[in-house]
């Protein structure tokens, strides 16, 4: 099933070849269907393609529009990618990097 999948993924990318992203993105899913044979069935669904994986990356950025622009960060994309073709990815914990700290106290401000 792996190399069927990787063939529908190569077939989509033949089959637009001006179109950067689709290639982008088609390779994702190549190593990720590698790294995960037990999706191939969702990559092998006849009613998913990268096309419609980048309508749904672009439906996303909309939501996260800023003065007119959206934008996702490629693990945000890939993310999306990955829900569209139904892979359930659980979203990460929030590391201590990702939360500020304050070394504030209220005496510092009397």
């Amino acid at each position: 099933m792996i190399k069927e999948a990787i063939e529908k993924i190569q077939a989509e990318i033949v089959a637009d070849p001006k179109n950067r992203y689709v290639a982008v993105v088609g390779g994702f899913l190549r190593n990720y269907v590698r790294e995960h044979p037990e999706h191939a069935s969702l990559i092998l669904a006849k009613d998913k393609t990268i096309a419609g994986s980048l309508n749904a990356m672009k439906e996303e950025a909309k939501k996260h529009k800023t003065n007119g622009v959206g934008i996702l960060t490629d693990e945000e994309g890939f993310a999306v990618v990955l829900k569209y073709y139904g892979v359930n990815i659980p979203k990460p914990e929030p590391t201590a990097a990702a939360v500020p700290e304050f070394d504030v106290s209220l005496d510092d401000l009397l």
